[in-house]
């Protein structure tokens, strides 16, 4: 029978206590020396959840998190919104080398994930639902940790040559081209690197042959990472660099036509006394952001600018107090300011003759402070209990329309809006504390189950209590939901507080792994939105949209996953496995049973792996249900299901890897369930209204790698 240790490390091996497990694509339970002994010495099983190593080295992080289980909602090439246990966007704590980094733009283009390329990942860790509070604030769906900054020693005391890769790809699905670089040199007190990754593709092609309009890109990524340690302390400095030219997004109204952004982050770390742990790190990130319009894909004229900047620190200290006892406690601040301007056209009438100003020195803050306790009680039995209490101030300055004039006799909306905006007393708190309790107990040698309950909470984002135009254009240019609603601010909304209860059962025995794990999940103060206004441009019914304001409401989601992984066989024809898993969600308001946004229908995913030395071989089959429960408030499409037959194959010869595979074997025409409306499609021809956007067809991708 196969006995797996239990080790007792950083607070982020704990964090898979969190029912982690619940994404995890293939059962990831390895085995590892016990580097703390409990009283008995017994050995014990470790959940290792959704901590990877980095595997894949070109694309984006999305890649690599989809592997993991994480959904996505369908944006821009590179700008794809997470999804965990039914939640997106801001819902989701994404930590990048521990710096969180705030979207800045009213349709969310550029996401936190969009800042770092697959190629930079050394490791992924994703912990949905029951989080401990050691591993980030502000959420209710979870945290994605994202880990690039790792610095490389050697043992020579000269800087000389560590290690380094190259890396080329081909899409033939959207022709794109991608590549990347990865250097290092070091010794053994100081470490150099460099990582940089390009990418450019054409709108893709779906299962009919037929281009998916405006989801074009290019994106380019660079960090330069330098390092020095000694025997009990090591500092680390990053500085990154991104640059995107443009960027379709064929669910929203405008496009990207320019993202640059600078990033600097200083680490120290250092042992202290009685294997005590201190970590302080700082933070700067700034984008300047565009949008508008630069394809003939999706057309139009309406420049928008908007400038973001965050700044962060956060100190954690990791103190044992004795052999069964550990202590975490930090404190963080982060300050995150925006501005949000749409320059005026000039010689146009309404959006003129001023700039539409839509967030003015827009400023949000937090300041936490937290406590862990995780104790070993005896060979069964580990618990983990913590509270964190975060501090969040919003606030943000006058607005101004591009004009205070009526138009055709009609009272200008925008200009009573701004009105009524900037009397208000704009400077809202939150006050929010997040509670964890976690228990794991040994079942048997091979078997363990897990229980959490947290309460976790979030504040709302600047757009959603600030932006305050009242126009059908103003309120469409609000959103990133991707359903061609408009959407309004409101100042007056709370922060959303979540109960959730997770349970997990996890098997590891010589030939197989299984893991099952179910969750809760009752939100207070959900922010949703109600309808308050519609519009429609044509006389036909299937092209009418809605005007939302965003609001709080109480809500229900639960779901459920199961993974399973069972070796066939070993022999000359090599190792042979079957992984399986099943993934299924719910979600409604309270209040009349309203099928909440963009809820995964259920998921099921069957594959045969196989194995001969450096040869790799794999067959997948994944199938989708239909979509039938839909937001009717925000028109959301219906999808019938569908089912994907994906191959591949990889080999690695010395240094090089080449690695062959055919997404959408079939080519089968499917229609994503959270990918939202194609408003590019629409624009062209809305005869079919807003249909939803089709997945991509047929695709034969190739991928070398050289390490050296």
């Amino acid at each position: 029978m196969q006995t797996i240790k239990l080790t007792n490390n950083a607070p982020w091996a704990y964090s898979s206590i969190a029912l982690a497990v619940t994404l995890a694509i293939t059962p990831q339970v390895r085995a590892e020396s016990n580097d703390i002994q409990n009283n008995q010495g017994v050995e014990h099983v470790k959940v290792q959840g959704q901590q990877t190593t980095h595997k894949d080295l070109l694309g984006s992080a999305e890649n690599l998190l989809k592997k993991q289980g994480v959904d996505f909602s369908e944006a821009g090439g590179v700008s794809a919104l997470p999804i965990l246990n039914g939640m997106m966007g801001d819902r989701i704590k994404i930590l990048i080398d521990g710096s969180d980094i705030t979207s800045s733009c009213a349709n969310q283009m550029n996401p936190p994930l969009s800042y770092v390329s697959a190629n930079q990942i050394s490791s992924t860790q994703v912990v949905a639902g029951v989080s401990p509070v050691s591993a980030g604030g502000d959420n209710i769906a979870g945290v994605i940790k994202i880990s690039s900054l790792n610095p490389l020693f050697t043992d020579s005391d000269a800087v000389t040559w560590h290690s380094g890769n190259v890396s080329s790809g081909y899409r033939s699905t959207d022709d794109a081209f991608l590549a990347g670089v990865n250097a290092t040199v070091a010794s053994k007190t100081l470490s150099f690197s460099y990582q940089g990754s390009f990418e450019d593709a054409n709108s893709y092609s779906d299962g009919h042959g037929d281009k998916v309009l405006d989801t074009l890109y290019q994106s380019q990524n660079h960090a330069l990472t330098a390092a020095w340690q000694d025997e009990t302390q090591q500092i680390a400095i990053k500085l990154t660099h991104q640059h995107i030219p443009y960027q379709g997004f064929a669910n929203q109204y405008m496009d990207m036509t320019n993202n640059d952004s600078y990033g600097a982050l200083v680490r120290y770390q250092r042992s202290l006394e009685n294997d005590a742990e201190f970590t302080a790190q700082a933070n700067w990130h700034s984008v300047e952001h565009e949008m508008g319009f630069f394809t003939d894909e999706k057309t139009g004229n309406m420049p928008m600018e908007t400038k973001g900047k965050d700044y962060s620190y956060q100190l954690h200290w990791q103190l044992p107090i004795s052999s069964d006892s550990t202590l975490l406690i930090g404190q963080e601040y982060y300050v995150y300011q925006l501005d949000d301007t749409w320059p005026a056209i000039e010689g146009s009438s309404m959006m003129g003759p001023n700039d539409y100003v839509n967030i003015n020195d827009g400023k949000r803050q937090r300041a936490a402070l937290y406590g862990e306790w995780q104790h070993t009680l005896n060979s069964r039995w580990w618990l983990s209990a913590g509270v964190r209490y975060e501090y969040v101030s919003t606030n943000a300055a006058e607005v101004q329309p591009y004009n205070t004039m009526a138009m055709m006799g009609m009272n200008n909306v925008n200009a009573i809006a701004a009105d009524e905006f900037n009397s208000l007393y704009r400077k809202r708190n939150d006050n929010i504390i997040d509670a964890t309790l976690l228990a794991r107990y040994q079942l048997s040698d091979t078997e363990v189950i897990e229980v959490g309950l947290a309460r976790k909470s979030r504040a709302p984002n600047l757009y959603e209590r600030y932006s305050w135009g009242q126009s059908t254009m103003a309120t469409t240019m609000i959103g990133w939901f991707g359903d061609g609603n408009g959407y309004i601010g409101n100042p007056n909304l709370n922060a959303e507080t979540a109960h959730t209860l997770s349970t997990a059962y996890k098997l590891v025995q010589d030939d197989l792994a299984f893991s099952a794990t179910a969750w809760y999940s009752k939100i207070n103060d959900y922010i949703d939105a109600d309808e308050v206004g519609s519009f429609n441009k044509t006389p036909m019914t299937n092209t009418r949209r809605n005007i939302l304001q965003f609001t709080n409401v109480n809500a229900t989601l639960f779901g459920a996953r199961i993974d399973a992984e069972y070796q066939l066989a070993e022999n000359r024809s090599g190792k042979w496995l079957m992984v399986a898993n099943a993934t299924a969600t719910h979600g409604e308001r309270d209040n009349g049973d309203e099928p909440l946004y963009q809820i995964k229908p259920l998921q099921t995913e069957l594959a045969l792996h196989q194995e001969l030395g450096d040869w790799k071989n794999s067959l997948s089959w994944q199938w989708v249900a239909s979509k039938d429960r839909v937001d009717s408030q925000r028109l959301e499409n219906t999808t019938n299901s569908y089912s994907l037959l994906n191959l591949s194959s990889s080999i690695q010869w010395q240094g090089a890897t080449m690695t062959v595979a055919v997404k959408n074997l079939l080519d089968e025409y499917y229609q994503l369930p959270l990918g939202g409306v194609s408003i590019a499609q629409y624009k062209t021809d809305n005869s079919n209204g807003f249909e939803q956007i089709a997945g991509t067809g047929r695709s034969l991708e190739l991928n070398i790698n050289y390490a050296f």
